[in-house]
């Protein structure tokens, strides 16, 4: 095993009490400090594997194993994830869990506050929060935790243009912090830019691991994935058929 590795999954499958097979026989792995988007139609499996590597499932079959590092979760429905009335005390909740004291969870509330942009919404009604705040918000209780590798499920769901800037925003940040990051999404266009490695799941199965660019000239398509480089030369042609 390389020492840089953060995440390997090996022979990985997941079949359903109802017979239902989500995934079979998935295997890869992620570097320390990538970036990786892992796309797939619904259906797929992405909740699945997500779910896995989270920690919230176990495995059929195959092993997922977290080296140095320990998983956080941005989940898509981000209001599920609130627990606190305001952001100061979402944050603080999971902080206070990984035993720290009080100075040390105020000192780690005030660095990730400033760290997601949302100091001045600290004592905000968190659950008025716009979407895209709301996103930052799970991702400073990631962070509050020493999370190192964050996983977001399908983070642009239901959000307008401005939350959809305001989640790659932090996207990008992280990965310039060196965070570990896995994007589970079908919405290619608004973060492939990020990506150093793209994975595409199709019917429980990986049938891409490669570079964004290669990727990109494959056909996603028939994996029911909406290419990215489509390209409109007018009205007429804006519509998705």
């Amino acid at each position: 095993m390389e020492e840089n590795i953060a995440l390997e999954v090996r022979g990985v499958g997941r079949t359903f009490s109802d017979g239902t097979v989500a995934l079979k026989d998935i295997s890869f792995s992620i570097r320390k400090g990538e970036f990786a988007v892992i796309a797939g139609s619904n259906g797929s499996g992405k909740s699945v594997l997500m779910s896995l590597i989270a920690g919230l499932d176990e495995p059929s079959e195959g092993t997922i194993t977290l080296h140095d590092c320990q998983a956080g979760l941005v989940f898509q429905d981000a209001d599920s994830q609130i627990l606190g009335e305001t952001p100061e005390e979402d944050i603080a909740f999971g902080a206070k869990n990984c035993g720290l004291t009080k100075e040390q969870v105020k000192k780690r509330v005030d660095s990730v506050l400033s760290e997601t942009g949302l100091t001045y919404k600290r004592d905000a009604y968190a659950r008025l929060l716009s979407g895209g705040e709301k996103r930052r918000l799970a991702v400073a209780g990631i962070l509050a935790m020493d999370r190192s590798l964050i996983i977001f499920d399908e983070p642009f769901a239901n959000l307008d243009w401005p939350g959809v800037k305001q989640v790659c925003g932090i996207m990008k940040q992280l990965k310039e912090e060196g965070k570990t990051v896995l994007v589970l999404t079908h919405e290619l266009e608004k973060v492939l830019a990020l990506a150093d490695r793209f994975l595409v799941l199709d019917k429980g199965h990986l049938v891409f691991d490669g570079t964004p660019e290669s990727g990109l000239a494959a056909d996603l398509e028939s994996w029911g994935i909406r290419n990215p480089m489509t390209s409109y030369k007018s009205i007429k042609e804006m519509i998705w058929l």
